[in-house]
């Protein structure tokens, strides 16, 4: 069961290979974590390749935002699926995941935990994030929130999310202005005519959410009717890939519960992998390739990394595959067409806090850090220039200042 495609600019852009080597190079350099990421792909596959419209990629986002998982992943595995069926979707997902994946479990083996990059460049890699996610705010809030109705939106759910840091209100903020969308925004015909570019049939997106919930509740009957080590663990990292809401950081008390509590390492490893897991690019959710490296199973760690990184991303893509047909028929309606509109006024709210906290706090500590970034944004925005020499020049500048 292959999806349909969309017409694509280049007959290489459907190719599994192409897709991965594009998703290799966001893996490679797609530093500040989950929200930024997001900017690096709106970058690449809406403005610079046109993938798909501006409005098709918020609704991509939303949709992400309402399933559990690591939003930003399954944005990728949506657009790898859109070019070139499940084996682009994979492709995606291995060129996106794999870099950190392997860096993690290198530091697991070697144990070289501590130091793994310069503070300078660190920090030069935190402030272009700031310009990244900026940049993504700014050029979806002028497409998606065209009006003071939802420009008020949009700064609401901003307000929202910050002053309510918990882990529903995210989805509580979709869901209200979904709501708000239907009582009070009347979709236009351009708004209607916009187009996922990716198809796949009911049949295989109830297959896939039927897989998804015999895994959730199979596994654990299975761990217990067969007690095993390594079943027990895949159980575990599937059902915290199954049941997150809220991004990467979330996961952390789900993880250190499922190892540290379980007693299969210590507390000091688990931070330890948890560090590094922040000084590198791609999803926050290969850190489940460093804890199955750290864990002893008696089979050798680098597979047991890969066994957990499987395990963690595999409801991930169960859940698109499976949202996707219904979500692609339902967006059609007005109705759904008018609380879209609200959700994705939403969407921008919620990267307008992400900018915030904690992208800009946690970057933007000086002048001198401030400078930075408004270089960096200028360079994006005004030059043109790609992202990765951008992350590049930034984090060189950033070692050179230190």
């Amino acid at each position: 069961m292959k999806p349909a495609v969309s017409p694509v600019d280049s007959a290489a852009g459907n190719r599994p290979w192409s897709v991965f080597l594009i998703f290799l190079r966001l893996g490679l350099t797609s530093f500040g974590g989950p929200v930024a990421h997001l900017g690096y792909f709106r970058d690449e596959f809406v403005v610079r390749r046109r993938w798909l419209s501006e409005r098709s990629y918020a609704d991509l986002v939303a949709l992400c935002q309402f399933l559990p998982g690591p939003a930003s992943s399954q944005v990728g595995l949506a657009l790898g699926l859109s070019r070139a069926g499940y084996r682009g979707a994979f492709a995606a997902w291995a060129g996106f995941t794999l870099p950190s994946a392997l860096i993690l479990i290198l530091f697991a083996t070697s144990l070289a935990f501590q130091g793994s990059l310069h503070a300078g460049v660190l920090q030069g890699l935190k402030v272009v994030a700031v310009a990244v996610v900026a940049q993504a705010v700014w050029g979806m809030a002028r497409t998606l929130c065209p009006d003071r109705l939802r420009v008020t939106l949009m700064a609401a759910s901003a307000v929202l999310v910050l002053l309510l840091p918990f882990i529903w209100s995210q989805p509580l903020v979709l869901l209200g202005a979904g709501l708000l969308g239907v009582l009070l925004i009347k979709p236009t015909t351009e708004e209607q005519q916009d187009d996922l570019p990716v198809r796949v049939s009911r049949r295989a997106g109830s297959l896939a959410l039927g897989l998804f919930l015999v895994l959730l509740v199979g596994l654990p009957l299975l761990a217990s009717l067969f007690p095993s080590q390594l079943l027990s663990i895949v159980d575990s990292f599937y059902r915290v890939g199954a049941l997150v809401f809220g991004g990467g950081h979330v996961m952390l008390p789900l993880l250190e519960a499922e190892t540290v509590q379980a007693g299969l390492l210590d507390i000091d490893t688990f931070l330890a992998g948890y560090g590094a897991t922040q000084a590198i690019p791609g999803p926050l959710f290969t850190f489940a390739a460093f804890l199955g490296t750290a864990i002893n199973t008696g089979l050798p760690s680098w597979l047991t990394g890969l066994v957990c990184l499987a395990a963690i991303f595999l409801p991930s893509f169960l859940l698109v595959v499976g949202a996707l047909p219904f979500w692609a028929q339902l967006r059609h309606s007005p109705r759904t067409q008018a609380a879209l509109a609200g959700i994705n006024a939403a969407v921008v709210g919620l990267l307008l806090a992400a900018l915030y906290q904690p992208v800009w706090s946690s970057a933007i500590k000086s002048s001198q850090d401030f400078a930075l970034g408004l270089a960096a944004l200028i360079a994006l925005v005004f030059w043109k220039l790609p992202p990765w020499l951008v992350v590049l020049a930034t984090a060189a500048l950033g070692w050179l200042a230190a």
